[in-house]
């Protein structure tokens, strides 16, 4: 039950009745006449009746002036609903709605870089240049454009450009190593890659010129390479495919394009982008989403819940590999500033992400829960410091806060700062829980459901339950939800994904609780998946590397939030026979994975181990050797005789016994 003693935020009567939500309910009663006395009531009717409440918002947000529609949801099964069908609409097209020339489009700041301010109008143009180019390369509705480029203005431009003429646009964040990058995109089949030379990080700057050539070489179905001068303003294009069929462009010509900006009026489940799973149990899997389930989700979540204005100048603090960076894009949609970031949050220290805050005067800043955590250990006070007087909201996600931290952001950022923890995923590219201006902020807890989401904690059997944790499902369809996956004939991946344990019921793979006054408290993953600083990674990428070293029989590695707030992601290894796990071993594997894949992927640390248990079907057993290092039980978590080398789960439970306060 709460108490006085967890609150740490409550909102102004000035607070609520000025928020978008509140105007949504003003809007209700003039319009259809309903009347909620507050959030409970309203997210019970949004849950309960989506064909008036997806109405509603499709109207309250002009798009009754966009396009008709012959209904709003035919058939509310999962999977597979169909929403509005009948409805045309084009995502870059109503991103340029809400533009005006009295707040800039987009602010870009590098580290030690001054904010370089993009009007709309100034973006309206390039987007023009560059969809005009990429007609002109033969680039159509159904096409597909990638990316390889860092937080920057060039994959905004590039998203809005693909997006305007019907292709569907990809990207993966340039620290990303060639063969993660490959298994994703030789997926995704792009004609055209938009790449650019480098990236900036902790003060240092990294050529990927030489990668950029690798996948390339990689990407059979890529006929136009659109080179991208970020760091090395007098680079050369000519070393930057291997392949003479490509076709090589260089982005400042594409620029010079003078045209009108058009868009391809496509249908409401016409594919915007793909985004990519983890790849836990295999190649990654991209998740197609559609034009219009986006821009549907988008408007509610982040103007109905996040509480987004066209004022605002949203900064969140991610790569583009991250859904949050789709996310902040989204910010277009209401006409906000987002605020373009490419390096640390770290640097020059542990203040970074404030110092950017500050150059740029944003008022509404988005974090991963590591970085807090750090800020916190590290007894950063950047009220102390740094001007933050703008900000009206911090956003955090990406794994569990612990309790401390919370208190931390009230002692040390800002006393009277509206905190929204939230909860989503890749999987919808939105949020499932999260915040309300309406609502108070307490310990540990996010703040409600989002609207429309129809959340619940489920038991093994699929009861119901409040106050207890359970598998986080979802029992009602959501617009943004997968169109398909890649390359999954028969859905036999989508239907696994999701729907494997409760059949017809979106099964999200968190453990949460959801209490009496709809706070919910998320107590991390409950599938494979690693999650470092909300970007979701899969154990068998790290794999595919590690056992590849003659000295490396098996392995086995897990992530898991821990009780005081760290994210503990421990790599153990089987040693072949005759081989020694030294340092020079250690920094062996930590650097193949590197190289390989992503310095996210290298582990906290590398332990020996005599066997790796699986099930009697081969499956290592991730899930439960990360339940026991989180503290559970054994016999919570395996059945007797189901698995090999039993003898292994008392080893990680003596294991889990041992770990210091601090890694």
């Amino acid at each position: 039950m709460n108490t006085d003693t967890d609150l740490l935020w409550y909102p102004s009567r000035s607070t609520a009745e000025s928020s978008n939500i509140a105007g949504f309910m003003r809007w209700l009663s003039k319009a259809r006449g309903l009347s909620f006395s507050d959030y409970t009531e309203l997210w019970r009717w949004s849950t309960t009746d989506l064909i008036a409440f997806w109405s509603a918002v499709w109207e309250f947000y002009g798009l009754d002036a966009v396009s008709s529609y012959d209904d709003v949801l035919p058939d509310p099964s999962m999977p597979g609903a169909s929403w509005f069908p009948g409805a045309r609409l084009n995502f870059a097209e109503q991103c340029f709605t809400r533009a005006t020339d009295a707040r800039p489009a987009l602010i870009e700041v590098a580290e030690h870089g001054v904010p370089v301010e993009t009007s709309w109008e100034q973006l309206r143009r390039d987007v023009a240049a560059v969809a005009a180019s990429l007609r002109d390369m033969g680039v159509g509705p159904g096409d597909r454009v990638a990316g390889y480029l860092p937080n920057t203005s060039h994959a905004v431009v590039a998203l809005l450009a693909s997006a305007a003429v019907g292709a569907v646009w990809t990207v993966c964040s340039p620290d990303f190593g060639t063969p993660s990058v490959l298994s994703r995109l030789q997926q995704a089949q792009p004609t055209v890659l938009v790449a650019a030379d480098g990236y900036s990080y902790g003060g240092k700057e990294f050529d990927r010129r030489p990668e950029i050539a690798e996948i390339a070489d990689g990407l059979p179905t890529v006929r136009h390479l659109i080179a991208v001068d970020h760091l090395y303003t007098s680079s050369t294009t000519s070393s930057w495919s291997r392949r003479p069929e490509v076709v090589q462009h260089t982005w400042s010509a594409l620029l010079g394009n003078q045209v009108e900006l058009g868009f391809v009026d496509v249908p409401f489940d016409h594919p915007l982008w793909i985004l990519w799973s983890s790849g836990t149990t295999g190649a990654p899997k991209g998740i197609v989403q559609g034009h219009g389930g986006i821009v549907v989700e988008l408007l509610k979540a982040l103007g109905l819940g996040v509480d987004l204005r066209s004022d605002d100048r949203y900064f969140f603090h991610t790569s583009t590999s991250w859904m949050v960076w789709n996310f902040m894009v989204g910010g277009l949609l209401h006409g906000a500033t987002i605020v373009l970031y490419d390096g640390s949050a770290t640097h020059p220290d542990i203040n970074g992400v404030w110092r950017v805050a500050e150059q740029t005067r944003a008022t509404m800043v988005g974090v991963g829960a590591a970085y807090l955590v750090a800020a916190e250990k590290a007894n950063a006070h950047p009220a102390a410091e740094i001007d933050l007087s703008v900000l009206r909201s911090i956003l955090q996600t990406g794994s569990p806060l612990p309790t401390s931290t919370w208190c931390w952001v009230y002692d040390r950022v800002l006393s009277d700062i509206w905190l929204q923890s939230i909860c989503g995923g890749t999987d919808i590219c939105s949020v499932l829980a999260g915040g309300s201006p309406l609502l108070p902020v307490r310990v540990g807890r996010i703040q409600c459901p989002a609207l429309g989401v129809a959340l619940a904690a489920w038991d093994s059997s699929g009861k119901p339950l409040i106050g207890e944790q359970g598998e986080m499902v979802v029992t009602s369809p959501l617009p943004s939800m997968p169109l398909r996956f890649l390359d999954d004939p028969g859905e036999r991946r989508y239907l696994a994904s999701y729907f494997d344990v409760y059949p017809g019921v979106w099964r999200h793979g968190d453990w949460v609780t959801v209490n009496p006054d709809l706070s919910v408290a998320v107590g991390g993953r409950s599938d494979s998946t690693l999650n470092r600083m909300g970007v979701r990674m899969g154990s068998a990428d790290i794999y595919a590397v590690i056992e590849q070293l003659p000295q490396i029989a098996d392995s086995l590695v897990i992530g898991a939030d821990l009780p005081d707030g760290r994210y503990f992601m421990p790599l153990f290894v089987v040693l072949a026979e005759g081989a020694t796990l030294d340092d020079a071993l250690r920094n062996s594997i930590a650097m193949s994975i590197k190289r390989e894949l992503s310095p996210r992927h290298v582990p906290d640390a590398i332990v020996p181990i005599a066997a790796v248990p699986r099930t009697l079907t081969g499956k290592k057993l991730e899930v439960p050797i990360k339940r026991i290092i989180q503290g559970a039980r054994i016999a919570e978590v395996s059945a007797e005789g189901a698995i090999t080398h039993p003898e292994m789960l008392a080893w990680f439970a003596d294991f889990a016994t041992g770990l210091p306060a601090e890694r």
